[in-house]
């Protein structure tokens, strides 16, 4: 439960300049070893050199080199296209929003001084976690495009005419490519993973802000914690709003571009040749959908704090007899028991979601807080939702449902033009 008396600073986390020995030291190894860090000039132009090189010169070159019969790679173009575009995208939102605010405060870390000790520790074993999910995208996906790799260079008829020994053609040109490939694949999964991230402590301060509804706590200040949640949740949606849009867009057109190649007519459909396009599919879709699922989630949480406080007033309601009639004190406690009865594991989700929708009574702790000042706090909340926006759209799960829709639509409409379905 957060403490709403606010604790002075720890050592280890009001540090505000980046140390070797820190909490993020794990995450600064991972930058320096994917060429992102930009703590100094020279720093700033190595990583801008890389990027331009391994995300924008070689997949061009590749595509001239390697690709210069149109059957002997039919659908090159468009994935290295979309691989391109989405590590631009994510380098970008890194090099500048790190860049401009540190490490430090574009994962608030700054922050959590002010958080409780559940809040604090969850959010340092979710930073832990990170790299294994990190790892967890981006070494099956290398693996996999590795295999295919090897294989295709290995079964290939037309051999790279770069030198006269075809094999050290093939090796070489083969490791430039895969060089190129993870290079572009983990900035783009690192962002997603840091997006994930960020979000996930506005999700521990939103369970940690829902219990002080179980406490003796003046309105003023479940107001002022709940005004300080949205500024940082507008402070992330303003962060990522043009990396979110971009991938979507990005994405959706990418996969449009490959339904509409591969169900065109005389189109070479086969493993050998779609098999890196199914790949590059699977990791820019994969990307996308955590992005919308942590930003529809913290949305959906945040927005459930509505009802939860409406369940609060209720109960506070019901439990004090305000309203109604009382001879001796306007605040009597009426014989009114609430069943606590044990939930079975069968009764419940599992998730974080029961924090905020669970259908137990809230204990009561509110006979302090007049009606009036919690009819307000219920009519605030109701009026003023928090949540993931992106230029005034919110994140919601009902956004993705027509996100979904007109994908949907698009898609039959495309496969309509191509192969005459209806």
């Amino acid at each position: 439960m957060r403490k709403f008396i606010r604790d002075p600073l720890l050592p280890a986390i009001s540090r505000t300049l980046s140390r070797p020995d820190d909490e993020l030291k794990w995450f600064r190894s991972c930058l320096r070893w994917m060429f992102m860090d930009q703590s100094g000039k020279g720093l700033t132009i190595l990583s801008w050199l890389l990027f331009l090189l391994l995300a924008i010169i070689m997949p061009v070159v590749q595509h001239f080199l390697l690709a210069y019969r149109e059957e002997r790679r039919p659908y090159n173009a468009a994935v290295q296209v979309s691989l391109s575009a989405a590590s631009t995208a994510s380098f970008l939102c890194l090099s500048s929003k790190v860049g401009k605010y540190g490490l430090r405060r574009f994962l608030f870390l700054d922050k959590l001084g002010h958080e409780s000790e559940r809040v604090r520790k969850g959010y340092t074993a979710q930073l832990n976690r990170s790299f294994r999910i990190l790892s967890l995208f981006v070494f099956p996906c290398f693996f996999a495009e590795a295999t295919f790799k090897v294989w295709w260079y290995w079964a290939s008829a037309d051999k790279v005419p770069w030198f006269g020994n075809e094999y050290l053609s093939d090796a070489i040109a083969c490791f430039f490519e895969l060089v190129s490939w993870i290079y572009r694949t983990a900035i783009f999964f690192l962002t997603c993973v840091l997006f994930r991230l960020i979000c996930y402590l506005q999700n521990l301060r939103l369970q940690d802000f829902a219990g002080v509804f179980e406490e003796q706590t003046a309105v003023e200040i479940i107001l002022k914690e709940h005004l300080d949640i949205r500024k940082q949740l507008k402070i992330i949606s303003h962060r990522f709003r043009g990396f979110i849009i971009s991938c979507l867009f990005m994405i959706t057109a990418s996969q449009f571009v490959s339904v509409l190649l591969t169900t065109r007519k005389n189109s070479a459909d086969n493993f050998f040749n779609t098999g890196e396009l199914a790949l590059c599919s699977i990791v820019l879709i994969a990307g996308l959908l955590m992005i919308l699922r942590s930003a529809a989630k913290i949305t959906h949480q945040a927005q459930s704090l509505t009802g939860h406080a409406a369940k609060w007033h209720a109960c506070a309601t019901i439990e004090t007899g305000e309203g109604e009639n009382s001879p001796n004190n306007h605040n009597s406690v009426y014989s009114v028991e609430f069943s606590d009865e044990e939930v079975t594991d069968e009764e419940t989700t599992g998730d974080d979601e029961e924090v905020f929708e669970d259908t137990k009574f809230v204990g009561i702790h509110a006979s302090t807080i007049t009606f009036q000042k919690r009819q307000a706090l219920v009519t605030y909340l109701e009026n003023n939702r928090a949540g993931i926006t992106v230029f005034g759209f919110t994140l919601d799960r009902s956004w993705l449902h027509t996100i979904f829709m007109l994908q949907w639509t698009l898609f039959l409409w495309l496969l309509g033009k191509t192969i005459g379905f209806s």
